[in-house]
């Protein structure tokens, strides 16, 4: 850990997560327990106790093929829903009740039963950001990595993208399809997504006059941006990406200075790993569900066995459809 995050934690902060991330990974060790880690959990977590860290679309293939008895998601309660989905028989622990998400929160099951019976035979794809009544309700899920691939896969001119307005405007502008939006009708011939106003509580907010005034400090910056992002932001950066395409970009680029929108957490997670590179930081937004999943709360769930996640077994099997069809849709 301090050869890693030397100079982006504090020293007296490291040493005293160093001792609780020596704690969990012997209890994890005796417990059979995997640890998954997305790439916005901090640095002293990220950086030592995790078996896995990616993005949603690497944990979900991870949980699938894992043979351990308990899985611990340091993520937000979706995320640990699906590895729930897909492993039934595993136990699924979160360490934090309080991780819950802007975009899933968004949406109910009711209002995709709605939604169907508006646009009768239009198939439903759903961001992997919703809880699992809402994958219920959908023919497949995607990811920010893959949605496009999703949106593509599917022959039909119209299509219901849900929940997040603005990764559904941006899928729609690289597939060459319109965005209409509740209770507005598709015209008839023409290919079309039909989105729901959901948003990202950090990714709206980052802002065109934000990318243009760090231009104007770093004009040599590579900036890149989440496409939960507005459409305006996304083209007045140099890449857009899932938060995985957005760290290997950095890796195999040859730039000195980046400026990631998205989590602020993931710069340093970034910085740790490219320590030649430079990363700037837009921290004034962080996620607070993100920021529930501490080292302090997964020692704890690992030694009580708490905040176990459950989905009841009818709408885990419906579920199970929606996220198989999306692992079989490559990023």
């Amino acid at each position: 850990m301090e050869h890693k995050l030397k100079g982006i934690v504090p020293d007296i902060e490291l040493k005293y997560k160093a001792e609780l991330a020596y704690e969990i990974i012997q209890l994890k060790k005796e417990k059979k327990a995997l640890i998954l880690g997305h790439n916005y959990m901090e640095p002293a977590l990220y950086h030592s106790i995790c078996d896995y860290v990616g993005d949603s679309l690497e944990l979900s293939r991870m949980a699938l093929e894992t043979d351990r008895d308990i899985i611990v998601f340091c993520g937000v309660q979706f995320m640990a829903e699906t590895a729930k989905i897909l492993n039934p028989a595993k136990t699924v622990l979160i360490p934090s009740e309080k991780a819950g998400c802007s975009v899933a929160a968004s949406i109910t099951a009711d209002d995709v039963r709605n939604l169907k019976q508006q646009y009768p035979g239009v198939p439903v794809v759903t961001y992997v950001n919703t809880y699992a009544e809402v994958k219920a309700e959908s023919d497949v899920c995607c990811t920010s990595s893959n949605a496009a691939n999703v949106v593509r896969a599917l022959d039909s001119e119209a299509i219901l993208f849900l929940p997040d307005e603005y990764l559904a405007r941006n899928v729609a502008a690289e597939t060459g399809r319109s965005v209409v939006f509740p209770p507005e009708r598709p015209k008839p011939g023409f290919r079309v997504i039909i989105g729901w106003k959901g948003r990202c509580e950090v990714h709206e907010k980052f802002t065109v006059e934000d990318v243009a005034n760090v231009r104007k400090q770093f004009p040599d910056v590579v900036v890149l941006a989440h496409p939960e992002c507005s459409p305006e932001v996304i083209r007045t950066v140099d890449f857009s990406g899932s938060t995985g395409a957005m760290i290997k970009y950095v890796e195999q680029s040859q730039a000195h200075r980046y400026l990631l929108l998205t989590e602020c957490t993931m710069g340093d997670n970034v910085a740790a790993e490219n320590k030649e590179k430079e990363m700037l930081r837009l921290c004034s937004v962080r996620c607070p569900h993100m920021n529930q999943i501490t080292l302090e709360d997964t020692l704890e769930a690992l030694r009580k066995r708490q905040y176990e996640v459950d989905v009841p077994e009818p709408v885990r099997r419906k579920a199970f459809s929606a996220v198989e069809r999306m692992l079989h849709i490559n990023a």
